[in-house]
């Protein structure tokens, strides 16, 4: 039988072990090519320090100098129950544009937390974004525990403050874990260091979390990506968000209202007679019909909701602020428009989740907020809470990402 993928994303505060992490799951599972981990002690010993597992993800030389996490990677690793895609995202609030922009691939999250140093700015700061792009699926792990000679009451003191913010987020954690990344402890299996723990090691934690039913349960959307013209044909190219897509199928293009007929799908140019959610495809519609780049390809009897105002949850990356009435570019699937913040109904530290201002004029760097939207034309939009690749959306200055946010209302 072929095995479930899981995509999850690592984050949290700057030097609290998420490279590590990610290396002693690599190594650990033996999803090592055989000369990594030689190459890894050879430029650890160049730099004068023990094997440092993190250099297995912190491929850049400007990483392995200044021990951060600059980009956005993606590793893989495998159990005997499913394959892993681990997206490692940068902890330092100069680059939350790459965490965020890794969080929306991912299924589940594992946030973790230096014991010693305690919950930092940024720990609730990654809480409080891997919350609004709605992942659900959260372990929370308290890294270096060997520091503290595994102290069960301080972890239980750091564990108490940090579900004190997830509480106020209204989520509950999946599990919560003490480990050392370096020492191994609590990763593959429990550890006699920990016995007080009484709870599953971090690879059990993950191999039980169950994956959520597929998308092609949902209505049909397809965001039109481009169009190509092959032999005097015109084909839509796209991938498919949601739902399935069967030759002959009557679709409504949206937000044209536009009807038509699918006339064929093609996969590496071979035709195939439907298609379904997570596969990029081409279709030819009958009789010559076009949808144009950034129309949703939709069941004509359950379309998406086409609106020029919304509701919606931001986080904002800029050092320009989000100003009321200031004209930005919104970008929502494949779909481009400008817009107004018409109205920004609460200013929110998104770090202590306290609502600094109503009625605010601007939204400043690292803040978030609750905005009504305003765009100039009508959009396809959703929910994030049914399609959310149909609810997710970012905000642009001249191809600059200045905030990201998801659909809560799409009628107001």
């Amino acid at each position: 039988m072929q095995k479930d993928t899981l995509k999850i994303i690592i984050v949290g505060h700057v030097d609290h072990g998420k490279s590590t992490l990610i290396g002693r799951l690599l190594l650990d599972t033996n999803s090592l090519p055989k000369d990594r981990l030689s190459e890894i002690k050879k430029i650890s010993k160049e730099l004068g320090k023990d094997t440092e597992l993190a250099f297995l993800t912190d491929q850049l030389k400007e990483e392995r100098e200044r021990n951060i996490t600059i980009d956005t990677t993606q590793t893989f690793f495998k159990t005997r129950k499913r394959d892993y895609v681990i997206i490692d995202a940068p902890g330092h609030v100069e680059f939350l544009k790459n965490m965020l922009t890794g969080a929306t691939l991912a299924e589940a999250a594992v946030l973790i937390t230096d014991v010693n140093e305690g919950v930092m700015e940024q720990t609730r700061r990654h809480a409080y974004l891997i919350n609004m792009l709605g992942i659900d699926k959260i372990i929370l792990v308290f890294n270096k525990m060997d520091i503290i000679d595994y102290n069960e009451a301080k972890f239980t003191e750091i564990k108490n403050k940090l579900l004190v913010f997830f509480e106020s987020l209204g989520v509950r954690p999946s599990f919560i874990i003490p480990i050392s990344a370096k020492k191994g402890i609590n990763i593959t299996k429990r550890s006699p260091e920990i016995s007080w723990y009484k709870g599953p090691a971090l690879l059990e934690a993950l191999d039980s979390l169950i994956i959520d039913a597929k998308t092609e349960k949902k209505p049909l959307r397809l965001p039109v990506q481009d169009i190509y013209e092959i032999d005097g044909k015109k084909i839509m190219v796209g991938k498919i968000d949601s739902g399935t897509i069967k030759r002959g199928q009557k679709v409504i293009l949206s937000p044209s209202s536009k009807k038509a007929v699918i006339n064929s799908i093609v996969l590496f140019e071979k035709e195939k007679t439907s298609a379904q959610a997570g596969e990029n495809i081409g279709l030819l519609l009958k009789e010559g019909a076009v949808a144009e780049r950034g129309e949703i390809i939709a069941e004509e009897e359950n379309s998406p909701e086409v609106s020029s105002l919304f509701r919606g949850n931001i986080f904002w990356m800029s050092d320009e602020p989000l100003q009321v009435n200031k004209p930005v570019t919104l970008r929502c699937a494949t779909q481009e428009v400008r817009c107004v913040a018409e109205k920004i109904e609460k200013r929110i530290n998104s770090s202590t989740l306290e609502v600094l201002e109503t009625n605010a004029k601007e939204l400043k760097i690292n803040e978030a907020g609750i905005v009504l939207f305003k765009t100039d034309e009508p959009i396809a939009i959703e929910k994030f809470s049914f399609i959310e690749e149909m609810g997710r959306f970012i905000i642009e200055q001249q191809y600059n990402l200045q905030g990201a946010g998801i659909i809560t209302e799409t009628t107001v």
